[in-house]
């Protein structure tokens, strides 16, 4: 009991959910691209094929809905305040 109370102190809980995040999102990425990589083949049938020159499959894969969401969006996390701080005209 003594060695369950070493580790499961409220003070680690931040510690296992960022884990726990980063392993999940590991996870998802490893299943997206067993799925719908086009240059993952699993099945037998598949890999037969070789090398295809597919390149609409190929660009669906790569834009995605999130690249396609941020692509048009700024790269500053708080653009209205860095826009105050570093616009010389506002006085």
């Amino acid at each position: 009991m003594a060695s369950v109370n070493r580790w499961l102190r409220p003070e680690v809980y931040p510690l296992f959910a960022a884990v726990g995040v980063a392993v999940g999102i590991c996870g998802l990425q490893l299943v997206r691209n067993i799925c719908i990589n086009p240059e993952v083949r699993v099945t037998k049938e598949n890999r037969t094929a070789g090398v295809l020159e597919n390149f609409s499959e190929g660009e669906k894969y790569a834009e995605h809905l999130l690249r396609k969401y941020i692509r048009n969006k700024s790269s500053e996390i708080m653009p209205s305040i860095n826009s105050f701080f570093a616009d010389p005209d506002r006085s």
